[in-house]
């Protein structure tokens, strides 16, 4: 079907958002990953996915070696929260309402978190271009937004 995206690049050393195009039917939505993600060297390895309930936060992290793709799918207002890489840095922000899909490129030592504005349940898949090590973690905790 070959989806394309339309890249939006925000701050310096910041994130990259996605507006993920909805290729679905009459059964719900379908988003699919830029390709730039898909079958490179640089790929994502591991996946994880999680649901975030009405005012809760995830992250308030940063990965020193990792990249992340983080593809929120949500059905109301939510926010992202980043720095640009290291303690000290402006936090900055972007808000999120409507239905659809947002791709959010996390390069590494950039801290970020998701808080949920509204009242439907957030979906987040993350992805990395590393394999999550629990002898070995690269997440650390900087607090970007108020849990």
């Amino acid at each position: 079907m070959g989806l394309t995206c339309q890249a939006v690049e925000m701050g310096v050393n910041g994130l990259i958002f996605h507006v993920l195009p909805d290729g679905g039917d009459e059964r719900g939505s379908s988003f699919a990953l830029p390709a730039t993600w898909l079958g490179s060297a640089g790929g994502p390895v591991d996946v994880h996915v999680t649901t975030l309930v009405p005012g809760g936060v995830r992250g308030n992290h940063f990965h020193r070696e990792r990249r992340e793709l983080l593809i929120v799918v949500h059905q109301g207002a939510w926010s992202v929260h980043w720095d640009e890489g290291s303690e000290g840095t402006p936090v900055r922000s972007r808000v999120f309402e409507g239905r659809g899909a947002v791709l959010i490129e996390v390069p590494p030592l950039v801290s970020h978190a998701v808080r949920n504005d509204g009242s439907a349940v957030l979906q987040i898949t993350g992805l990395s271009d590393g394999l999550y090590d629990p002898a070995a973690p690269d997440a650390y905790s900087r607090t970007v937004v108020a849990q």
